[in-house]
């Protein structure tokens, strides 16, 4: 079995004289939860519709669990979940019939299928309420619901494509919450497309961005923090003198030194000794109280990232 869920070489796709998907190239292993980071219509619904068949590419190729998107499409739906832009739900049924039915779309056999129904229900904090009617649901339960769906027949790979869009922070913290825990329980391979960076950070081994149907950067959250810049350091206290600052600026450690509502927020060069400059400015006068190390966000790198491609 390959190691690699996602292949895609310079994969196109025009509409009209829009080009959605900007020759694409990426590889998703195994086993990870990939996130696609970009604005509202950048390509990432695009990706996942040609990544499971549902749209022809018009120029380039991509490979899904080793089957080919333009010949072997049925083959890809067949093994792969997905949640896309809605539910597909019913709401007039409880969660227990909507699974039960797609657990015989998918042919799955009816006793391991009450038996999956109830693991998958159980794990995302719905079983007691099994027998409701879903219309009186919350969307955030829903969509909780919407992911059971697309675990049911235990795919290899599932799209998720805005999961939390809408929902309010508490549902989007708990609906995070359980697509972790659920990914390393189930192992599957989790391609999901957000705008939402704090998601992405929690959430994925491997991100992407893209804008306007181009593919920016592929890495690792930390390493793609890392590139942005090196350390940053945030000194709570008092006696910010413009003195201190002009003292500060001229260390060639430090790349920028701002005052800001009794704080100051120094960017240093990776491998800095923060210990020194704290010394220094407890020379010139600051009465230092709290001192915190960080690093640049994903949201940072990500708006970064965007500002280069104007």
């Amino acid at each position: 079995m390959t190691e690699t869920a996602i292949i895609t070489e310079n994969l196109t796709r025009d509409f009209d004289n829009v080009r959605a998907v900007d020759n694409l190239t990426l590889e998703v292993p195994r086993g990870i939860v990939f996130g696609l980071l970009g604005p509202n219509g950048s390509g990432k619904t695009t990706i996942i519709r040609l990544l499971l068949g549902l749209l022809e590419p018009t120029g380039g190729q991509a490979e899904v669990l080793g089957f080919d998107t333009r010949a072997q499409a049925g083959a890809i739906r067949e093994r792969a979940g997905a949640l896309l832009e809605h539910h597909g739900l019913y709401e007039k049924l409880s969660a227990e019939e909507n699974l039960e039915f797609y657990g015989r779309i998918n042919r799955v056999p009816k006793v391991e299928c009450k038996a999956r129904i109830k693991e998958l229900l159980m794990n995302l904090g719905l079983w007691e309420r099994r027998r409701e009617s879903i219309g009186t649901w919350s969307r955030g339960m829903k969509q909780k619901l919407a992911v059971a769906r697309a675990l049911l027949h235990r795919p290899p790979l599932i799209f998720l494509d805005e999961p939390t869009a809408g929902l309010d922070p508490i549902a989007q913290a708990a609906l995070r919450e359980d697509l972790a825990a659920l990914g390393a329980r189930e192992g599957v391979t989790v391609f999901l497309t957000t705008h939402n960076m704090s998601e992405a950070e929690k959430l994925c081994g491997l991100v992407g961005v893209i804008r306007q149907g181009k593919l920016l950067a592929v890495d690792h959250p930390d390493t793609l923090r890392a590139q942005a810049g090196g350390p940053r350091v945030e000194i709570i206290g008092r006696g910010f003198s413009e003195n201190t600052l002009t003292i500060l600026r001229a260390r060639p450690e430090i790349t920028s030194a701002e005052r800001q509502n009794g704080h100051l927020s120094l960017h240093l060069q990776a491998g800095t000794d923060v210990a020194p400059l704290i010394n220094l400015m407890i020379g010139a006068g600051v009465q230092v109280e709290e001192v915190r190390k960080g690093k640049a966000s994903l949201e940072e790198v990500f708006l970064s990232l965007m500002e280069e491609e104007k």
